[in-house]
């Protein structure tokens, strides 16, 4: 397979999986609101990924969603970032942005998570805005780096093997 259409199959896997996941992030409290025990689930496949603490969570249809609004957020930016990643990087190279980058964008995400922790409590709304800004950073590291390791997985593997 050329380089270029692996580049494009993970991106499209990753853009199906982010979809997948949101959705089930949006289908929990709607099945929890029409008694369906699928919901339990959801939830707990949601777990290992978000602390789930109710008062951090947006709610639709009477319940919390599956994760709290700074995960909802990451989510989002995630979505975001795949959306744009075709006009930012397009399918032809592989190029992860610096590493600076990546420290500059996480650091208010950083400070608020410690606030939080220690001296405030952030509203929902801000928590939210601060994930959607992380978040659209990350698929510009994940899918690069994906495409990196299967576009040279022979090589690793001829370099493993000597």
């Amino acid at each position: 397979m050329k380089k270029k259409n692996k580049i494009l199959l993970i991106y499209l896997l990753t853009a199906s999986g982010i979809v997948a996941w949101l959705c089930i992030i949006f289908l929990a409290p709607y099945l929890k609101s029409r008694s369906f025990g699928l919901n339990t689930y959801i939830y707990s496949l949601c777990s290992p990924f978000c602390h789930q603490i109710p008062s951090r969570s947006f709610v639709i249809f009477h319940h919390p969603l599956a994760v709290c609004a700074r995960c909802l957020g990451i989510y989002f930016g995630f979505l975001a970032g795949v959306v744009f990643y075709p006009f930012v990087r397009g399918f032809s190279e592989i190029s992860l942005p610096k590493l600076k980058t990546f420290f500059f964008i996480s650091l208010p995400i950083v400070i608020d998570t410690l606030g939080n922790l220690f001296l405030w409590a952030t509203p929902g709304w801000i928590r939210l805005l601060l994930g959607v800004i992380w978040g659209f950073i990350l698929p510009f590291y994940f899918i690069a780096g994906l495409a990196d390791y299967f576009v040279n997985i022979k090589k690793l593997r001829s370099k493993n093997k000597s």
